[in-house]
């Protein structure tokens, strides 16, 4: 049987945390409010992070803590602080990257199990080795690396050497992340976990000597996102990933809500489950392909794992078909409890969404929480019943056609 990875989903809070387990992970990597990459995701103060690694380990869920900013002295004491309570409160791995603080929560905690931040650029086997030789037990690769590259550095690797990589979600223009742009123009450190994506700016090419000419970067009066990055889909390729050795494959979005892990990480959980069982075939990918159509993103593309990605020039904003209409509370006789979080009215196109797929229905028969029909409901978090086409259970969703929908240009 084919080897099937770890699927590592991200958790930027505890509704993403609740949604990633349910709909599939095997593992979430999250954050404190302090020293990882994305300081503006909700993240977790220490009781919640305690109150989080309890119940992942109650569903068999491991948990990987991020500590990858790049460290200044002063964060050295503790960050491992950190990491000496979050390995008390039963934490699975900690995802790192500046050397000086591996080394340091290497010699306070030896126990402790650390896996290289992708941020470190680890684009071949003899640097894999030299961190693993220095007490890395996984390494999470290079977002530039080929998928042929990644074969031919786990044929170099001992089995003890884990290999993580990126299949999903957005990409930094800038090597593995490493960006100054941020700090240049804003004075927030991407590499601090605060970064403003300034590479998502609309820019335009303009002459010092012609202030105010601006000359066209390609045809258009609006200018070009020429630094803005696509965003990464290897769905349609789980086949390819499996064969190639990766231990875990990580889904990028720890900003991203719920409705976005849930559907991301639910179509990633069918399409592997089904590469474990031989049933991966053109109809599940298409299916699986279009679940990702749904949810907000840029232009899809495979990174580098089949040669260079397309230029970035076109990238302008986000698209996505559907959005999060309510989520389920209970269900009971047929009719759903459910919190509003978009407008909904009587007609709607609907899909319920759960972790063994999506089913299709017409919105009929809406009920205010206190029992009255209503023909619209668009307070959010108000509580409403209605028809559902199957029985359901807290932490499904109810999604509809976004009604403000981008097309992509």
């Amino acid at each position: 049987m084919m080897k099937i990875p770890e699927l590592l989903a991200p958790a930027g809070g505890e509704n993403q945390l609740r949604a990633a387990v349910r709909f599939g992970a095997d593992a979430v990597y999250l954050g404190l409010t302090q020293f990882g990459m994305r300081a503006h995701a909700g993240n977790f103060d220490r009781d919640g992070l305690k109150r989080a690694v309890r119940w992942c380990r109650e569903r068999g869920v491991r948990v990987h803590l991020t500590l990858n900013i790049f460290a200044y002295d002063e964060d050295i004491e503790p960050m491992t602080d950190a990491a000496r309570f979050a390995l008390n409160a039963g934490v699975d791995a900690f995802i790192m990257a500046d050397p000086g603080a591996i080394a340091a929560v290497r010699a306070a905690l030896p126990r402790a199990v650390i896996h290289l931040s992708t941020q470190m650029s680890t684009m071949n086997a003899a640097a894999a080795r030299f961190w693993h030789e220095a007490g890395v037990k996984r390494v999470v690769l290079s977002r530039e690396l080929s998928l042929e590259r990644i074969r031919a550095m786990r044929a170099q690797l001992p089995a003890s050497c884990e290999m993580e990589a990126f299949v999903h979600g957005a990409v930094c223009m800038s090597y593995s992340g490493r960006c100054s742009l941020s700090k240049y123009l804003t004075g927030r450190d991407a590499n601090r976990g605060d970064c403003a994506q300034a590479c998502r700016w609309t820019y335009r090419l303009e002459e010092e000597k012609r202030p105010g000419e601006y000359y066209p970067v390609e045809q258009t009066e609006r200018g070009v996102q020429i630094f803005s990055a696509g965003d990464m889909n290897m769905l349609p390729h789980l086949p390819e990933l499996c064969g190639a050795g990766l231990d875990s494959m990580k889904i990028e979005g720890r900003m991203k809500n719920e409705y976005y892990v849930s559907t991301v990480v639910g179509a990633y959980r069918r399409g592997l489950d089904a590469v474990r069982d031989g049933r991966f075939d053109d109809a599940l990918r298409s299916e699986l392909s279009q679940e990702l159509m749904k949810v907000s993103h840029r232009p899809y593309d495979t990174g580098f794992y089949f040669g260079p990605p397309e230029h970035p020039g076109d990238r302008d904003g986000f698209t996505q078909s559907m959005e999060l209409a309510g989520r389920v509370l209970s269900w009971e006789n047929g009719r759903a409890l459910v919190q509003v979080k978009s407008k909904l009215v009587e007609g709607d196109a609907l899909e319920l969404l759960t972790p063994s797929g999506s089913f299709p229905f017409a919105l009929a028969g809406l009920r205010l929480e206190d029992g009255s029909p209503a023909d619209v409901c668009a307070r959010p978090n108000a509580l409403v019943t209605m028809p559902v086409p199957r029985a359901c259970e807290e932490g499904d969703l109810i999604r509809g056609t976004c009604r403000n929908h981008k097309k992509p240009e």
